[in-house]
C-alpha cells in the first residue's frame, strides 16, 4: 500500500491553509486546522499547529486508503499524491464515482488529467477560483509537469 508523500501533504496544506481557531466554512460546517471537520470541532476550539498537522495526517488516511483500493493501474508517486489531494478535497465517494477514476483505471492518464478541471464548482454550481487553482495544481502534479512547490503556484 502506497503512502502519501511529504510533497503531497504540502500541496494539501497549501490549499487548505492553517486555521488554529475553529470557524464555520462556506457551508456552515465547523472547521479547524487544515480543513478538519467532525463532532470534535466546535465554537471556541483552538489548536496548536502541531495538533493541526496530526489531525491532517489522520484525515488523509481515508483518501490514501481509497486511492490505493480504487486505482487498478500502477501509479507514480506524483500521480498518487494528486489523486489523494483531490479525494481529500472532493470526497472519497466523488472520486470513486468519477470519470477521472475511470480514465485512470483505463490507463488514459492524459484524459484523467483533463478531468481534474471539471471539479471547480461549489454546491450551488458557481466556479470558485480557489478550486480552479487547486485542480490546476493537482493536474500538473498528476502529469509530473510540476513539483509540489511549482504546482502550488
Amino acid at each position: 500500500m502506497r503512502g502519501y508523500s511529504e510533497k503531497g501533504l504540502q500541496l494539501t496544506k497549501s490549499f487548505e491553509g492553517l486555521r488554529t481557531e475553529a470557524y464555520r466554512d462556506a457551508g456552515g460546517v465547523w472547521t479547524i486546522g487544515y480543513g478538519h471537520t467532525g463532532r470534535d470541532v466546535h465554537a471556541g476550539l483552538a489548536w496548536t499547529p502541531e495538533q493541526a498537522e496530526e489531525a491532517l495526517r489522520r484525515d488523509v488516511a481515508e483518501p490514501v486508503s481509497v486511492v490505493n483500493r480504487a486505482v487498478e493501474q500502477p501509479l507514480e508517486q506524483h500521480q498518487f499524491d494528486a489523486l489523494v489531494d483531490f479525494c481529500f478535497n472532493c470526497g472519497t465517494g466523488n472520486l470513486e464515482r468519477s470519470e477521472l477514476l475511470r480514465k485512470v483505471n483505463a490507463g488514459d492518464m492524459q484524459g484523467a488529467a483533463a478531468q481534474f478541471g471539471l471539479w471547480v464548482h461549489d454546491a450551488a454550481g458557481a466556479t470558485l477560483p480557489g478550486l480552479v487553482a487547486r485542480r490546476r495544481a493537482e493536474a500538473a502534479m498528476f502529469l509530473g509537469q510540476a513539483t509540489a512547490e511549482e504546482a502550488m503556484g
